[in-house]
This record gives C-alpha cells, structure tokens and sequence, in this order.
C-alpha cells in the first residue's frame, strides 16, 4: 500500500509540474520606452507592445497582467517566477539566449546614437573619447557601448530607466545617449524635449543584438511559447499585427 501511495505521489507531482494553466499571463514590462510601453496621461499603459500583449492573451483566451519591472532586472524576476514572460522591448542575444527563451522575431531596431545637432560626434571610440554616454541599464545599447567604447575613456553611464537617459541629456549631464533607433525617434526625438537634438552617424552595426526583438520565457516554458508563436503568426496572416503596426508607425517596424 505504502508502495502505491508512493507511486501515486510522484505520478502527481510530475503532472503538476507539467500541467501548466495559463488562463492568466503575467508579462513583465518597463513603461519608459514609448512607443513600445509607456504610461498615458491617466497612468493606464499603452504602446505597441502592449498592444500586441493584450492581443495574444484574448487570442489564448487569458487574462493578460502586466508586472511593472525596471529592464536590468526582467531576466533575474522571470526566473523567480514574479512573471511569466518579458514583454519590453527585449532583443534577441546569445547571451540573453542562454538563460531565457524566446518567442519568434516581433520587431527589429538597430542602435544609434543620439546628441545635440552641433555636436559633431560620431558613434566611435575615437569621437566619443572624453565624453559621457548614456545607456539604459541593460539593454544592448549598455553591452555595446561599454565593450567598444569604455576602454578608450569614454564614460559610460547606465540609468535604471530610459526617461533618466533623456531628462540628463536635455540638461547636459550627458553628451549622447545610445539607443534602439525606433525607441529615440518616436519616444524622443520627435517629441519638444527632443528639439535640437538628432542621431550622428551612421546606424551603429552590432552583430550579438541583430535579431530583432522578442518575447523572453523561461526555457521550460515550451508550451506557452509554441502558443504565444502561432498566435504572432495568426495576427501577422489576418492582419491584426499591420493594424497595430500602422497604429504608432509609418513603416513597417517588423522589418526595419
């Protein structure tokens, strides 16, 4: 009996640890990066991946809860369960990859750099030696500068949301700032605070974030992975996602 009891347990235990409901999905996200995720007047969050999120959930047929999560700590609050996927403007590394998973591509952006229009820097080591960047502490943008730039004294300075990167440019704290193309031109650039101010030089080629951006899971997390992958690709087929898309962008941002 003891035997059977022992059995019974264990066969228990592995259902349970393999039957997951997802009747509710709980997405991290960092509000601070329209038009991605950002916070409308009345605190309520919008943005394109919001969007898409709350498609996904009504195509699965879940409740869609969106946990507030400052970015440079997603991967560590994922693994500890406080959500069930990062929903933020995450992109596709190899370095990322080999904690978490991730959904197929629903974005792609590269990374520029960003100052004032006179300024005549350029996104090298060489131009920017002396001055101080400023990264989202981390994004791509925070790996890349500090592996190419931080050696040739450039100072590198990481904040724990991108509305700091901005408020410290405008005031002169910073010279530039490094960032997704999209993010700056659409979250900054072509807002009033961003007056006076464009990307310099050319788009910065990095090839360990050229992926795109993604949706990141736990890796055990199989099942809701294929089900958020054929709900992407079901809106990309019937049109949904160009709707969204065509809601914050004149392009599309799938293939940029």
């Amino acid at each position: 009996m003891k035997k059977l009891i022992s059995v019974f347990v264990l066969s228990s235990m592995a259902v349970g640890s393999y039957a997951k409901d997802w009747s509710a999905i709980r997405f991290g996200v960092d509000p601070t990066y329209p038009p991605f995720e950002s916070k409308d007047a009345s605190g309520k969050l919008a943005g394109f991946e919001i969007d898409i999120g709350n498609e996904v959930c009504a195509r699965l047929r879940a409740k869609c809860v969106w946990v507030e999560n400052d970015f440079d700590g997603m991967i560590p609050a994922l693994k500890a369960r406080k959500f069930d996927a990062v929903l933020s403007g995450m992109s596709i590394t190899a370095q990322r990859a080999s904690q978490i998973a991730f959904t197929n591509k629903l974005w792609n952006s590269s990374l520029r750099l960003v100052a004032r229009k006179d300024s005549g820097l350029l996104p090298t080591a060489e131009s920017l030696k002396s001055k101080t960047i400023g990264v989202q502490q981390g994004t791509v943008g925070e790996t890349y500068a500090k592996q190419h730039w931080a050696s040739s004294n450039v100072t590198v300075v990481p904040y724990q949301n991108q509305d700091q990167v901005y408020a410290d440019l405008t005031v002169g704290r910073l010279d530039a700032l490094l960032i997704g193309d999209v993010q700056a031109q659409m979250g900054f650039l072509q807002t009033p605070r961003g007056a006076g101010y464009a990307f310099v030089g050319d788009r910065v080629v990095d090839p360990t974030s050229d992926k795109g951006a993604a949706i990141g899971l736990r890796k055990e997390d199989t099942d809701l992975r294929e089900k958020i992958n054929q709900a992407i690709s079901d809106m990309r087929k019937d049109g949904t996602y160009d709707r969204i898309d065509k809601k914050y962008f004149k392009f599309d941002v799938y293939g940029s």
